[in-house]
């Protein structure tokens, strides 16, 4: 019988110990970025222009403006939470392919980006990024795309502009609600620093939106997809639970592909 109280010691104390390891590292699981040197040279295979923005708090936002052959539009592509541009370059490119330019961002402290996370500067940051693209383009040519952590700047841009269309590849509700999926015995309520509430922003939303979830996504689970949908402007929306389709490869299915030009057709 003394066993049981030294057990249930020990497992307060490890509770305890993962509530305080989270609220230390959390921008560790939330923010995988990879710093780039200020003198790296970017080399792809599409003609791109590299973009430095300075921003409202002297940070600075480098971007990437793939440019294709005679360009219907511009895509704003917000990109996941790994790495930078030299993978989510190569990635976002793909779509100059439907004749638009592609203009995809580092994150503050992704890549050559400079400054320290922050929700709301990230979100002002995303605006500095949209009112750049409206210096060169109308703005029924822009638009946005979000995948994983970027759908929360892609549905907070749009809901504050006008743009043409917006496009998410797996959304989560909140990053409270993927939090809970992942580590369900944490209170996340009072251990989260960052909010990234997409589910607050998505109804504000008046444009065109397309909703693409793989169903076997152990990253973002299709059920946090599922809700911003039902939150969205549902006249307007379309979602696509890809069958088989994970975190990582809805661009091999042809139900996205195919979706995808006739979205960019016009």
């Amino acid at each position: 019988m003394r066993l049981y109280p030294k057990i249930i010691l020990i497992t307060i104390i490890i509770y305890l110990f993962s509530m305080l390891f989270f609220n230390l590292f959390q921008e560790k699981f939330i923010f995988q970025n990879v710093k780039l040197d200020s003198n790296y040279s970017f080399s792809f295979e599409q003609n791109f222009e590299e973009i430095t923005l300075n921003t409202n708090n002297n940070s600075e936002i480098n971007a990437l403006l793939f440019k294709a052959e005679n360009p219907k539009g511009v895509l704003l592509y917000f990109h996941g939470n790994k790495g930078n541009l030299v993978r989510w370059g190569k990635i976002a490119s793909y779509f100059t392919k439907y004749n638009l330019d592609v203009f995809v961002i580092d994150y503050r402290s992704y890549g050559k980006s400079k400054g320290k996370f922050d929700e709301k500067s990230m979100y002002k940051d995303a605006q500095i990024c949209y009112d750049y693209l409206k210096g060169r383009y109308s703005e029924n040519e822009i638009s946005i795309y979000g995948r994983s952590l970027g759908c929360t700047f892609a549905v907070r841009t749009a809901a504050k502009n006008n743009p043409k269309q917006l496009i998410l590849e797996s959304p989560f509700y909140n990053l409270k609600d993927v939090a809970k999926y992942h580590y369900p015995f944490l209170p996340f309520k009072f251990l989260l620093k960052y909010k990234f509430n997409t589910n607050t922003y998505i109804s504000e939303v008046l444009c065109k939106t397309t909703i693409f979830h793989g169903t076997k996504d152990k990253v973002v689970p299709l059920s946090s997809g599922k809700k911003i949908y039902e939150r969205s402007n549902l006249p307007q929306t379309s979602f696509f639970a890809i069958e088989g389709g994970t975190h990582h490869n809805l661009f091999d299915f042809s139900v996205y592909q195919d979706e995808i030009s006739v979205l960019f057709k016009n």
